[in-house]
This record gives structure tokens, C-alpha cells and sequence, in this order.
């Protein structure tokens, strides 16, 4: 993936700066934006790493990229002790902090800000991490990837919720057009950071996926390494463990 794709073309920041700019001044519209443009297939998309997680039996679980916490708050299905959720993005952890109050879970999900790349936890913390939506704005994907494995527990489960470009005709065709002029018309109407929208599609379009993302997992070391194309291939789950 190209390192020069960022929310803000001609901005001075980093692209960890970018993403988190990009996503306070969204926040507030995010989990509206998500429903739509993905016509609401993202919840069943997200029971399935609910399932995934769930059949591990995890204590303590991890959601990076977590956003205003919806993957962390469908986590609260298992039976696990513990669930934090990093982010870069305060103004995205404050929208998911709320819902987290208003569904009577602060006693099981904790939000905090941090960085993928430098996570706040010693080795081998955690039963299982997830990140829904996110691995495309790490700015260096192998470090955070090599976080991630850090962080987890042997025989832990580490899944992955991301877009994917599908391989075949004519979903192939479907998909450019609606990333390329649909998505960022969308964007519009629900924010002014026109940016943002125009990155979200772009930095899709330009991520591995498949076989290319498992290859990394493997190259950083993780084991076990599976990817399950979703909806025609508009998403993918990956699944991993550690030694």
C-alpha cells in the first residue's frame, strides 16, 4: 500500500495526524455514514468476527481502531471480562463512550486513546485483538501489525474486518463505480470534509487484501492465517493466531 495516501493532500502531518484529524471532524456523522454506504451489510459482517472471537473464549479482548466502539460494544456478546478499545481519534472515542454509558457496559469496555503502533499493554496481554475497519489507516502496517502480535497471547486470535476489492466481473466494475462516484457524493451529505470520503474510498482501493494481507501476517509472524472474502469480495475477514 502506498504510504502517500492520506486525508489531506496538502497537509504538513503525518498520516497518524491526517486519520485522526479526519475522523474527530466526522465522528459525529460516522456511524449514520456506515450504515449507508455499506446498506447495513457491516452488522451482519461484524457478527461473523463476533463469532470468530466468541468460539476462542477470550477474557480480555482488544479492539484496535475501535472507533465509537461498535465492534467493542458487539463484543460484550462473549463472555469476556474485559474489552478495551483504542483509538487515535478523541472525538470518535467520545460518541462510542456514550453509547457504551447509555447501554449500561462501562463495567466491561474501556476506551482509550492510543496509537496501533506503540499499544500501552506489556507482551502477551491479550486472549484476542480485533480491528473493524482500520488496518488501512496504520501508517506503518508491518509495525503495527508486529504491535499486535506483541500484544497477544500464544495461541490467541487476532481478526481482522476490512475492505477488499472483488476479483470478479461485473461486481468488480459495480464496486469502482460506486467507491469512485457514488461513495464520495454520500460523503458529502453527511459532512463537509469532503476529504475524508474522497481518502476512505481511495485508501481502499489501494490496500492489500486477500492473499497479499495474509502474506504480511505471515511475514510478521503470525500463524494460521485465513481470509474469507464477504458480500462478493467488498470485504474481507482475516483470521490469525500466534505461536
Amino acid at each position: 500500500m502506498s504510504e502517500k495516501i492520506t486525508p489531506y493532500k496538502n497537509s504538513t502531518l503525518g498520516k497518524k495526524e491526517q486519520v485522526a484529524q479526519m475522523f474527530d471532524t466526522i465522528s459525529g456523522n460516522y456511524d449514520n455514514l456506515n450504515r449507508v454506504i455499506s446498506f447495513g451489510i457491516d452488522v451482519k459482517w461484524r457478527k461473523k468476527v463476533l463469532k470468530i472471537v466468541s468460539s476462542s473464549k477470550p477474557k480480555i479482548i482488544l479492539d484496535i481502531a475501535t472507533g465509537t466502539g461498535d465492534l467493542a460494544i458487539l463484543m460484550a456478546q462473549s463472555n469476556a471480562e474485559k474489552i478495551i478499545g483504542l483509538d487515535i481519534s478523541a472525538g470518535m472515542l467520545e460518541v462510542g463512550r456514550k453509547k457504551i454509558e447509555e447501554k449500561k457496559l462501562s463495567d466491561r469496555i474501556e476506551l482509550i486513546l492510543g496509537d496501533s503502533e506503540n499499544i500501552p499493554f506489556e507482551d502477551n496481554y491479550f486472549d484476542a485483538i480485533t480491528v473493524g475497519f482500520g488496518v488501512r489507516n496504520f501508517e506503518n502496517l508491518e509495525k503495527g501489525f508486529a504491535e499486535i502480535l506483541r500484544v497477544l497471547k500464544p495461541n490467541g486470535v487476532f481478526v481482522i474486518l476490512e475492505t477488499s476489492v472483488p476479483d470478479k466481473t461485473p461486481y468488480k466494475q459495480g464496486y469502482r463505480f460506486y467507491t469512485k462516484n457514488i461513495l464520495p457524493v454520500i460523503g458529502k451529505l453527511f459532512s463537509k470534509d469532503t476529504s475524508a470520503y474522497g481518502y476512505l474510498s481511495e485508501s481502499a482501493a489501494a490496500f492489500p487484501y486477500g492473499e497479499a494481507l495474509n502474506n504480511i501476517l505471515r511475514k510478521i509472524g503470525f500463524i494460521d492465517v485465513v481470509a474469507m472474502p464477504q458480500t462478493f469480495g467488498v470485504a474481507t475477514l482475516y483470521s490469525a493466531s500466534k505461536k
